[in-house]
C-alpha cells in the first residue's frame, strides 16, 4: 500500500513524496512584460519551502497574443529566462521537482492583443468568430511551444507540463465543439498535442519530463483516455487530469465516495495508465485525510493541491507530518483569481 510520504519516480526524477502544487495562475504578479517579478520568487519559495514533492508553476504563455491578459506571465522570449532561473533555484534548494505549465489560451484570449485564433472558426467570448488556423499557422504555434519548453530548460526547469485543459488552445483541438477541422488536425484530433510532444522530446533530451495536463471527459470519460493515450505514446511522462470545455456530468463516482467529481476523473484514469505513466488528480482536496485515503486505496499516484496550499504554505508539511494547517475558506471569489480585491481569511489569522 503506497503512502503520501513515499517517493515516486517521473522520467527518472525523484519526487520525494506524492504531493504536488497544481499550476495556480497570479494575475496581479505579473507585468506587460511576462517577466518573473519578486511576487513570484517569494510565491514559489514558500511553496517549495511547505513540503510538496512536485511544485508546477502556473500557466506561461508561449505567444504574447496567447495571454489572458497583460499581467500573465509568459516565456516567449529569452529575456523571460533569467527571472524563471530564480524560480528554479527556490524549488531545487528544497529538494522540489518543477515543471512549468505551457499555455496559448486560444478563442479565449484577450482580444486586446489582437486577432483570435483557433482549431476552427467558433463563436468567442464576444460573439465573434475565431480565426481558423492556417496549417502554417499551426506549425508556427508548434515551435512557439517547443521554442518556450527549450526556455524552460535553459532556466533549469525538470520538464514542462502542456496546458490541454479548461478550455485553452490544446484542449481546443481534442474538442469535437471547437475543432471542426476536416484535415489530420480534425481527423486525428490529439495530432496538435501529438506532434509538440514529439518535438519537445526531440529536441529537449530524453531525461526532461513531458506532462500533459489533461481532460478526465473530453467529450466523454473513454475519448479522453484514448486522447491521453495518444500523448502517452508521443512521450508524454505525467498524466495531470482535469477538466475540459464539456461538462463532465455525473455517475463518475460511487455516491459513497468522499471525494469531488472532478477529482474522479483523475481517479478513473488512473488503472488505464497503472505501470505507464503516473496519474494525478485534483479537485476539493482540503484535507490530509481526504488526500491519504486517495493515495492509501491506489486511486492516484499523486494529488495535485492548489487552494489548499494558496491558503497556507505549509499545508503539504501537515499532511505529512500531522501538524496544524490554516484550512482554505472555499470562498467563491479567491484572493488569487483574477482582478479581485478580495483578501484570504487564512492571510487575516
Amino acid at each position: 500500500m503506497a503512502k503520501v510520504t513515499d517517493k515516486i519516480i517521473i522520467n527518472g526524477k525523484t519526487v520525494k513524496n506524492r504531493i504536488t502544487m497544481a499550476p495556480t495562475v497570479k494575475f496581479d504578479f505579473a507585468g506587460p512584460d511576462g517577466m518573473v517579478t519578486e511576487k513570484h520568487i517569494s510565491h514559489y519559495t514558500e511553496r517549495a519551502e511547505g513540503g510538496a514533492g512536485l511544485i508546477c508553476v502556473e500557466a506561461t504563455a508561449v505567444t504574447p497574443d496567447g495571454r489572458f491578459a497583460p499581467n500573465h506571465l509568459g516565456l516567449w522570449e529569452d529575456a523571460q529566462t533569467e527571472g524563471h532561473k530564480r524560480i528554479v533555484d527556490a524549488c531545487h534548494k528544497n529538494d522540489v521537482v518543477v515543471l512549468i505549465q505551457l499555455n496559448h489560451t486560444g478563442i479565449t484570449a484577450n482580444p486586446m492583443f489582437g486577432t483570435i485564433i483557433g482549431p476552427s472558426a467558433v463563436p468567442t467570448r464576444s460573439g465573434e468568430l475565431s480565426k481558423e488556423m492556417s496549417k502554417e499557422e499551426i506549425r508556427s504555434m508548434q515551435e512557439s511551444f517547443v521554442s518556450a519548453a527549450l526556455r524552460a530548460k535553459e532556466a533549469g526547469y525538470d520538464g514542462i507540463q502542456l496546458h490541454g485543459c479548461h478550455g485553452y488552445l490544446i484542449n481546443q483541438f481534442i474538442s469535437p465543439k471547437t475543432n471542426l477541422r476536416t484535415d489530420e488536425y480534425g481527423e486525428n484530433k490529439a495530432l496538435f498535442a501529438k506532434e509538440i510532444i514529439q518535438e519537445v522530446r526531440e529536441r529537449c533530451g530524453k531525461e526532461f519530463i513531458i506532462s500533459v495536463r489533461t481532460p478526465g471527459a473530453e467529450p466523454d470519460v473513454q475519448h479522453a483516455i484514448n486522447i491521453a493515450k495518444e500523448y502517452v505514446s508521443a512521450g508524454c511522462d505525467y498524466l495531470q487530469v482535469s477538466h475540459g470545455i464539456d461538462s463532465f456530468g455525473v455517475n463518475l463516482k460511487a455516491e459513497s465516495e468522499p471525494y469531488s467529481d472532478l477529482c474522479a476523473l483523475g481517479v478513473n484514469f488512473h488503472p488505464e495508465f497503472k505501470g505507464t505513466v503516473p496519474v494525478s488528480c485534483v479537485g476539493g482536496l482540503m484535507t490530509p485525510e481526504l488526500i491519504k485515503y486517495i493515495i492509501e486505496n491506489d486511486l492516484a499516484d499523486t494529488v495535485d493541491l492548489a487552494r489548499s496550499v494558496l491558503a497556507d504554505p505549509q499545508f503539504p508539511n501537515a499532511v505529512l507530518t500531522g501538524s496544524d494547517y490554516t484550512k482554505c475558506y472555499e470562498c467563491r471569489r479567491c484572493q488569487y483569481g483574477p482582478m479581485t480585491d478580495h483578501k484570504c481569511p487564512a492571510d487575516m489569522l
